[in-house]
């Protein structure tokens, strides 16, 4: 570097391609893409040139590229990220979307209760009471005498044969 502050072009080439050299690996473990550790080798290579009238001779030279290659790096990832939640979604908007239905079915208990009527009488009773009433399974199982697991049971065949009916 004093080579180069005292007018030595070459010296000036070889520092800089050395600096490069010195510095990719470093942006290469904090960056993702190859690209961005290009962009910004060229941007912390800039930084040295215009601070270079900056640099003390009597102190090392690395800690001193490092030092602005880390601030340039702050900078960069700093507005990089910035710059997504720009684009983020927010989460106000997020959580309405959530309660929204996520398909909407014309079909209802009321469509569909014909066919509800024309399976078993015991099927029927439990899926009217857990539809139509809005039971819970476990109040269902105590209205009608059952055990809890046996309503699901038979709400599970009675839904599978009225799924059957539906596709023909």
């Amino acid at each position: 570097m004093q080579q180069s502050l005292a007018g030595d072009q070459r010296a000036y080439a070889i520092l800089l391609q050395k600096t490069s050299r010195l510095l990719r690996p470093f942006l290469a473990k904090r960056l993702s893409f190859t690209n961005e550790v290009d962009d910004l080798m060229q941007e912390i290579l800039i930084s040295i040139h215009k601070a270079r009238h900056t640099f003390d001779g009597n102190r090392p030279y690395k800690p001193w590229a490092f030092a602005i290659a880390k601030f340039r790096l702050q900078d960069y990832l700093r507005s990089h990220y910035s710059d997504q939640l720009r684009h983020a979604l927010d989460l106000d908007d997020l959580e309405e979307s959530l309660h929204e239905p996520v398909t909407e079915s014309v079909i209802s208990y009321e469509s569909i209760s014909g066919e509800v009527q024309k399976l078993p009488e015991k099927q029927a009773t439990i899926l009217r009471l857990m539809h139509q009433d809005g039971y819970t399974a476990k109040e269902v199982a105590e209205k009608i005498g059952m055990k809890e697991s046996a309503v699901k049971v038979a709400a599970h065949r009675a839904y599978k044969v009225l799924r059957e009916k539906l596709e023909r």
